[in-house]
């Protein structure tokens, strides 16, 4: 359990850090597949030039401010969450160099509104237009800390996703990520443990007509053929599972990243879970050297294994 839980802290944050220099270009822009790694080849124009390898983004960022919520609270608290990613935005909290250099629309502009003094659950816009992937990349921990039932970690989910990413879409992405992460976690194989999560989601909304008209109409999980990185919550959540067809940790990263476009997300929504599939000891030992800050994580880490 201790090598699941660590492989899937380490594997979001390395998968967001490897991610990062590739982001926006295009897959045909990007270096082979076999040559994407942590330090891009040195004739690749990285996104962020000034920002050092091996430091994750707003991804892990905002999934250590989860984290350490869920472990200071003892519970999903909407107001402590906010409050940290408020921190992480305004001062750094959570990251490597106190560098703010990534962060997604929605979640801005719903931190604005809290700062400026609406109550967190009003901060969110609701709109179908405004289902990015946000709420997404950063619930993975709220799945390695919950100790209930699969309806109360649904319920857990929507409420994590709902201070920044409020539509009904996003919020089911994040309880059918974390039902999958739960019964991997659990011993499932990738696969299996996905249409198991599918099946608990079918059965939870047999009398919840709209959430299942998310699940059947709009994330259709039986249609697995596509991913295009992009920041669509639904093609994330997409996308990772097609990069964890993949046979080992690095090789779902490179996957995910090949695929252009929102590369630090799609591989930290992929690589939490090959951290937790394959484990803590399938990262390849460079990647886990040339992470930064893990001054920051592993205070984190023993709390939560401890806690379990």
């Amino acid at each position: 359990m201790q090598n699941k839980l660590r492989g899937g802290i380490y594997g979001l944050l390395i998968g967001d850090a490897v991610g990062v220099p590739y982001e926006f270009h295009l897959p045909e822009q990007l270096p082979h597949i076999i040559d994407i790694d942590m330090i891009p080849p040195k004739n690749f124009s990285r996104t962020y030039p000034d920002v050092p390898i091996g430091t994750w983004s707003d991804d892990g960022a905002q999934a250590l401010c989860l984290l350490a919520s869920l472990l200071d609270c003892q519970k999903l608290e909407p107001v402590d969450l906010m409050n940290r990613i408020a921190n992480w935005y305004q001062f750094g909290y959570m990251t490597p160099d106190y560098q703010v250099f990534d962060v997604g629309v929605q979640t801005a502009t719903a931190i604005r509104k809290y700062l400026l003094g609406t109550p967190v659950m009003q901060v969110a816009n609701d709109d179908e237009h405004a289902n990015g992937n946000g709420a997404l990349m950063r619930v993975l921990p709220l799945a390695l800390w919950h100790q209930g039932t699969d309806e109360a970690l649904i319920l857990a989910a929507y409420l994590q996703s709902h201070i920044t990413h409020a539509h009904l879409r996003s919020k089911v992405c994040c309880a059918l990520y974390c039902l999958w992460a739960r019964y991997i976690l659990k011993g499932m194989v990738i696969n299996a443990a996905w249409s198991h999560a599918v099946t608990i989601l079918r059965q939870y909304y047999e009398k919840r007509p709209d959430e299942l008209e998310q699940l059947e109409f709009f994330i259709r999980p039986d249609d697995l053929e596509r991913g295009t990185g992009s920041g669509y919550v639904v093609d994330c959540l997409k996308s990772a599972y097609l990069a964890l067809q993949e046979p080992n940790y690095q090789a779902v990263i490179k996957k995910a990243i090949s695929l252009g476009r929102d590369t630090d997300t799609t591989a930290c929504v992929a690589g939490g879970l090959a951290g937790l599939a394959f484990g803590y000891e399938d990262i390849p030992p460079v990647w886990l050297q040339q992470l930064r800050a893990k001054e920051l994580v592993e205070p984190l880490l023993i709390q939560l294994i401890e806690g379990l």
